[in-house]
């Protein structure tokens, strides 16, 4: 279970890498509905499997094709809508990603226990079914034809080149991929929290993964209101002080009190709550620092999301195993890491095009600018 898990996050973080850059050459949803067969595909596929080997490699076929849908759809939010409005519909998305890793333990859980092993890749594979129809038949074409990049090994190479070298969109990425890694530790070594250390039931992994969801849906709403009320430098400074507080809250519950539900949860709660107020945010800044290439540089934050889940699975979970105040430790330090990276984002934001310190950056104070609304007049084909 563990060589699937690892084979498909493998596969899936280098591959975010690719859907956004080839959605900015063929085309949002054509992409899209692509990645979407291939998923249904393999998922139903490894239904099929004859062994062990061609699970492993049906998973990496799955993995390949998993990450478009989160990925194009932060770029297809950003060719449509700006300001507020932007903001909103990425904080829903936000929150729809945070809750799908939290959700997924629960569903997958029951589906085993009913159907075997086999039944979650059911139910998978007939979950992309739904999703490809309804992006090819209900799903508009946001990226005209004449906005698309050219499709050429040379210039991509180039693309990511500067993409990964301006420090003050790579900090961005991290700092949403260390936020989120803190709540998705506890994802990641969820039955050693459920089972060891809150001393539940297998049948009681809601009591760790509900307040966690909670705290993804009312921050998101409250993201979404509180965009056509301050300015987003505020609502992430108000984000990371409620991360925060949930960080060192959960600490001193984990030090001072025998882990038990609920006040051993209920700081995560707070913690993603926070988390939903600063994410949208902090996408979109990332989305505008390239706002010919937003496919590209979506793919890149989802790509530093999954990579840092991956190390955070495999290197830091067996770190933290068996004790909650460990675990507490390990959530306060990535989101000490997250504001650190999106403050050095900040920085190199504002840094001259020539030199240190000092100026302001025109496409950094643009991102806290009030934006006009505008239209994309869609080919009636698409």
């Amino acid at each position: 279970m563990q060589a699937t898990l690892s084979y498909y996050l493998v596969a899936l973080a280098g591959m975010n890498l690719f859907h956004g850059a080839l959605s900015d050459s063929f085309g949002r949803r054509r992409v899209m509905v692509l990645a979407l067969i291939l998923y249904t595909a393999s998922s139903l596929a490894c239904v099929a499997a004859p062994n062990f080997n061609w699970l492993l490699w049906l998973r990496v076929v799955q993995g390949l094709a998993a990450g478009a849908g989160m990925i194009i759809s932060r770029a297809m939010i950003r060719d449509l809508f700006q300001g507020a409005e932007a903001q909103q519909l990425m904080a829903q998305a936000a929150m729809l990603q945070g809750a799908g890793p939290v959700l997924a333990p629960i569903i997958g859980g029951w589906l085993h226990v009913w159907f075997g092993w086999r039944g979650p890749f059911v139910f998978l594979g007939l979950l992309g079914l739904v999703l490809m129809l309804a992006c090819r038949y209900g799903l508009p074409e946001t990226l005209p034809a004449h906005a698309r990049q050219v499709f050429h090994p040379g210039h991509l190479f180039g693309a990511y080149t500067e993409t990964a070298t301006q420090p003050a969109f790579v900090l961005s990425c991290l700092a949403l991929a260390f936020g989120g890694g803190g709540f998705l530790l506890y994802v990641a070594t969820a039955p050693d929290v459920v089972l060891n250390i809150l001393r539940l039931s297998a049948t009681q992994f809601g009591w760790l993964f509900v307040p966690m969801i909670s705290g993804l849906i009312f921050g998101a709403a409250l993201s979404g209101w509180l965009a056509r009320c301050i300015s987003p430098r505020r609502q992430v400074r108000l984000g990371f002080v409620l991360m925060a507080l949930g960080a060192i809250i959960n600490v001193a519950v984990s030090h001072w009190f025998v882990p038990r539900v609920p006040w051993t949860v209920l700081p995560l709660t707070l913690f993603t709550f926070g988390f939903s107020l600063v994410a949208p945010v902090v996408a979109l800044e990332g989305l505008d620092m390239f706002p010919r290439r937003k496919g590209l540089a979506s793919s890149m934050q989802g790509f530093a999301q999954t990579l840092v889940f991956a190390l955070i699975a495999g290197l830091a979970a067996p770190l933290v195993f068996h004790s909650g105040l460990k675990h507490a430790l390990g959530l306060a330090l990535l989101m000490a890491a997250s504001y650190l990276a999106y403050v050095g984002s900040r920085y190199f934001g504002a840094l001259p095009s020539g030199g240190g310190p000092g100026a302001e950056n025109a496409s950094s104070s643009l991102l806290f600018a009030p934006q006009t609304k505008t239209t994309i007049h869609l080919d009636s084909k698409a």
